[in-house]
């Protein structure tokens, strides 16, 4: 597994590196070293690990708003001396946020989360939709799909990349074909999935800055597994 740490305090960093022994792990005093080599030198990690408080640097809330404007899907972990930006890692869908001193073992717990994470990612570029347009046939990776949902008689398939194809099909028969962990039923108009929702707000998910409905029908299966891959609270 690919790591980057960014922390200005050498200490902090270096046990860190210690406690993720066996990977390879990158040290970074300031977050304009790690964009230099995520922007420039393209460099690519599995995983970001960022201390949120940083002097003559910008700090780690900044830094990952930079990092996801490059790579939607960055697993990003905060590592703070306080809990006082708990939700802007919430907003951020931060996979952890580790509260300092960190613990070996609470390393060890996300670590086990980031490779399940990267597991399902994998799994998901593999399998993709299928879709037929004006007699023509093209394929989309089930983690590049956003949400499906159906107008009149034509499915909608939003993308990641902002790219709307449009399919003929039936909402229900793609409900028996791909729903499961990754997408859910939300509506009578919609399926989604739910590692793309940025929020839950009553019967409303969002998803990239759109308000998707859930029905009463399937509140408590949505809300269910929403909650299963929420990150789970502050570990200290």
């Amino acid at each position: 597994m690919r790591i980057a740490v960014c922390d200005d305090c050498m200490e902090d960093a270096l046990l860190l590196k210690k406690y993720l022994a066996g990977h390879e792990v990158s040290v970074y005093s300031d977050a304009e070293s790690l964009l230099s080599d995520v922007e420039v030198q393209n460099k690519q990690f599995d995983l970001y690990l960022l201390d949120i408080f940083m002097e003559e640097s910008m700090n780690g809330i900044e830094l990952a708003e930079r990092l996801q404007r490059g790579e939607e899907e960055a697993l990003l972990c905060f590592v703070s001396t306080s809990d006082d930006f708990y939700r802007e890692a919430y907003d951020l869908y931060a996979i952890q946020y580790l509260i300092k001193p960190v613990r070996e073992e609470s390393i060890k717990k996300l670590l086990k989360k980031v490779q399940a994470n990267l597991e399902r990612r994998s799994d998901n570029k593999e399998k993709a939709l299928v879709y037929l347009w004006w007699g023509k046939s093209g394929v989309i990776p089930y983690g590049k799909i956003r949400y499906i949902g159906i107008r009149g008689h034509t499915l909608v398939i939003c993308c990641t990349d902002g790219r709307i194809q449009e399919s003929t099909g039936k909402l229900n028969d793609l409900e028996q074909q791909i729903c499961g962990d990754t997408f859910l039923r939300c509506h009578q108009s919609f399926i989604v999935n739910i590692y793309h929702v940025e929020d839950m707000n009553g019967y409303d998910l969002m998803v990239a800055g759109e308000w998707i409905p859930v029905s009463r029908r399937y509140y408590a299966v949505v809300r269910k597994r929403y909650q299963q891959i929420l990150f789970e609270g502050v570990d200290s």
